[in-house]
């Protein structure tokens, strides 16, 4: 982890897209070999820190672009189609920023968006293990009876906390004996990645995503401090778009996914590939039963790239006009988006070698992660409720419910 980074400051939009294009074409040429090889990308989320793109939307009045919610997806695609890795340990990152916009006192606000704009890093520290659901929290935090409070409990599935800077931990309170004028509930903990008591272990081993750093963070006895304390409600009180911001950015990632697996499909095709002899062509790419199933696989990742422009501008328009109506909708196109973007993630990556041929199946090509990125990167949430959403919506006019994943 990174102590002091010496960040830039970006000043729009257009810049951040730019700045994200070209980092991602430095990125692109070492993906493979990292994933082949496990090497975790600290240098790469350095380097995206220094660029000025984690502090991109933090607000004018504290110094940052504010850059939309449509542009940080187009950022956050642009940087998957080259690794979605480095996609995905910046994605909690925002997700927090964001909740510093709707839940944080000014003072908060000052002090952690100065410390984003210094290109300090946030994460992830949400789940746990054990409970019924992925709802049940056992993580506590109890007043200390000075002012401050102290944090225990254990998380899995904690994205981007090895390359943190401040680690965002979800936790009830514990007061039995009232001693803090907190309200009971649920609060997201900003602490210190170097905090006593707290310990981040490299144990990730899913299939894909690798180097995510998606370790577990075990919490003992971690002292707090209240101004490091943001009441988790507001975010889900009212219309606020959070949980459909959240969602925008992983169809982000998939959709990454899946114009990555398109691009190196087709040049694998035009390069390696072989024609079959019955198509009676002097090159595979010229057999017109495999420009028909290029056509079809274009047309997925197109659809995918289009439904999340769609859903981009309705968290926009959400954002800029936060009523009940924006937010409904605003959460039925980001949810119609992610269910096209998986499709399209798996069925791309999948397809790449029934394309390309056995060639594309050795090792060493590691072209295989692109199917395991998206398989493991789709199952953050089942898209069978989101068609549920979209359906109650359709048939009830019901709006979809405010948990942060619709």
């Amino acid at each position: 982890m990174t102590a002091f980074l010496d960040a830039a400051l970006v000043s729009s939009a257009a810049e951040a897209v730019s700045v994200a294009r070209t980092l991602a074409q430095r990125f692109a040429i070492d993906a493979a070999d990292r994933d082949r090889e496990r090497r975790l990308p600290a240098a790469e989320i350095d380097e995206l820190s220094r660029s000025g793109i984690y502090g991109a939307t933090v607000p004018a009045e504290f110094g940052g672009a504010d850059i939309s919610p449509s542009a940080l997806a187009e950022v956050l695609r642009t940087l998957a189609t080259a690794d979605p890795n480095i996609a995905q340990i910046p994605q909690s990152h925002f997700v927090y920023v964001q909740l510093l916009k709707v839940a944080a006192t000014t003072e908060q606000q000052r002090f952690f968006f100065a410390e984003v704009l210094r290109g300090r890093r946030f994460a992830n520290a949400q789940s746990e293990r054990g409970g019924k659901t992925l709802t049940d929290i056992a993580t506590t935090f109890t007043p200390d009876g000075s002012g401050g409070f102290r944090l225990d409990g254990e998380k899995y599935y904690c994205t981007g906390t090895l390359f943190a800077h401040w680690i965002p931990v979800l936790a009830r309170l514990h007061d039995p004996r009232r001693l803090s004028a907190l309200p009971a509930g649920d609060y997201i903990l900003y602490v210190p990645a170097d905090a006593a008591g707290l310990t981040v272990v490299d144990d990730w081993n899913g299939l894909g995503q690798r180097l995510t750093g998606s370790g577990t963070v075990t919490l003992n006895d971690v002292a707090v401090q209240p101004e490091w304390v943001v009441r988790r409600s507001p975010a889900f009180d009212g219309p606020t778009s959070y949980g459909a911001f959240a969602q925008l950015l992983h169809t982000a990632i998939d959709v990454g996914i899946a114009r990555a697996a398109l691009d190196d499909a087709a040049e694998f095709a035009r390069t390696k590939s072989r024609p079959w002899f019955e198509a009676k062509v002097d090159r595979a790419i010229e057999d017109p039963l495999l420009v028909q199933r290029f056509g079809e696989l274009a047309v997925a990742v197109a659809s995918a790239e289009a439904t999340l422009e769609t859903a981009g501008r309705a968290v926009d328009l959400a954002f800029a006009e936060p009523d009940e109506q924006h937010a409904s909708a605003a959460s039925v196109a980001v949810a119609v988006a992610k269910i096209v973007a998986e499709k399209s993630a798996m069925v791309v990556s999948a397809a790449l070698f029934e394309v390309s041929g056995t060639r594309s199946a050795a090792a060493d090509l590691d072209l295989d992660r692109h199917w395991r990125n998206a398989r493991t990167h789709t199952l953050h949430d089942p898209v069978r409720w989101k068609y549920q959403h979209i359906g109650r919506v359709v048939l009830h006019n019901e709006p979809p419910p405010r948990h942060g994943l619709i």
